[in-house]
């Protein structure tokens, strides 16, 4: 069927995440020291990471709500160091703020105005970027969150939710996206074409044959451009 709809993760996809992650909770630590500084004291950034991996494995559905699970961390440190729970509000909003403080690959902005001229444009993430506060959401008719929907990829009801919003058939839309499980394998078990953005040069991990494997928005136009003109002007 000739694509009518692309969809894109966020996270690593769209831009790095790993060092806004870190520079956002160093500026949350810091924040902790001026405003809650017996947790600042009681636990250091690494310790507060690992305590957060213990409480995703005894709550694994908080997997797909990433903003719960880190509130949650904070609630039983603040509990533990005996600090005024009434900072965590503040340092959840310090947080978020520094987080969305991302920076979009070179290749995005050129690569969605292109795209949305012909195709509609979604997003599905399972992280908790908010696209108003990065400035990219005027692109996306469609933006699916895992922690608002309550499901998170690979569930296929994610997928089919977005098909469904923006008014095309899953075999209509490919999800672009940089995890092989989550998102190839997610989307096509979804009954999406799924592409995936190795912008690393990873090697193909055994057992996904993705549509296509890309590195920029370049390649990614140029097997979309390849896939509409081997369709015809009619579709198919």
């Amino acid at each position: 069927m000739r694509p009518q709809a692309i969809l894109f993760d966020l996270d690593d996809t769209l831009w790095p995440i790993a060092p806004v992650i870190a520079a956002a909770e160093l500026s949350l630590h810091a924040w902790l020291a001026a405003h809650a500084p017996r947790v600042a004291q009681a636990f250091d950034i690494a310790t507060l990471r690992a305590r957060r991996q213990a409480l995703l494995a005894q709550a694994p559905e908080l997997a797909h709500d990433l903003a719960s699970l880190r509130r949650r961390g904070l609630e039983h440190a603040f509990a533990e160091a005996g600090e005024d729970a009434a900072h965590i509000e503040g340092a959840m909003r310090h947080f978020l703020a520094a987080r969305n403080a991302v920076q979009p690959y070179d290749d995005v902005l050129p690569g969605l105005l292109h795209l949305g001229q012909s195709l509609r444009l979604g997003t599905i993430s399972n992280g908790n970027a908010d696209l108003e506060v990065v400035g990219l959401a005027h692109h996306f008719a469609v933006s699916l969150a895992a922690a608002r929907f309550g499901r998170g990829k690979p569930d296929p009801a994610i997928f089919l939710a977005a098909c469904d919003a923006l008014g095309v058939a899953p075999a209509a839309a490919v999800y672009v996206g940089d995890d092989p499980e989550l998102d190839v394998r997610g989307a096509q078990q979804a009954g999406l074409r799924a592409v995936w953005m190795n912008r690393t040069g990873a090697p193909l991990p055994p057992g996904l044959a993705p549509e296509a494997v890309v590195a920029s928005f370049s390649e990614l136009i140029a097997w979309l451009e390849e896939e509409l003109a081997a369709d015809g002007p009619g579709g198919a």
